[in-house]
């Protein structure tokens, strides 16, 4: 059964950073799209960062240049690194696979078929 797995979350203050990270097991995901999406509650879960089969990455517009989505083939692992966090980057975070698609990726929720139950993230101001 495909399985995916967060875990680094937490609770820091603004200006600090975190590391995601999101184990796969029972499949190889190192050559499908894969993503980490954010939710916060009442409101629709929006893409955060989108990484290709072959590594290529998209950002969405309030996180980049602070956020960097990266995976580890060898450890089938997908991470986010997050630095400058801001307060208003509170939410679940969840990691994603879309494994119909290898280099043209989506950043819609749709896409994505795969899920795992998610990590939180809360940032003081």
């Amino acid at each position: 059964q495909v399985r995916l797995v967060e875990s680094g979350g937490g609770s820091v203050q603004a200006g600090g950073s975190l590391r995601l990270s999101c184990a796969a097991s029972a499949y190889t995901y190192s050559d499908y799209c894969m993503g980490w999406f954010r939710q916060i509650p009442g409101k629709e879960r929006d893409v955060v960062a989108i990484i290709t089969g072959g590594s290529s990455t998209g950002y969405s517009d309030s996180v980049k240049g602070r956020f960097t989505i990266s995976r580890d083939n060898a450890k089938n692992t997908l991470y986010l690194q997050m630095n400058s966090l801001k307060p208003e980057d509170t939410a679940m975070y969840y990691c994603a696979a879309d494994l119909s698609r290898r280099y043209s990726c989506r950043d819609k929720v749709s896409s994505f078929g795969y899920w795992g139950q998610g990590t939180q993230v809360t940032v003081s101001s």
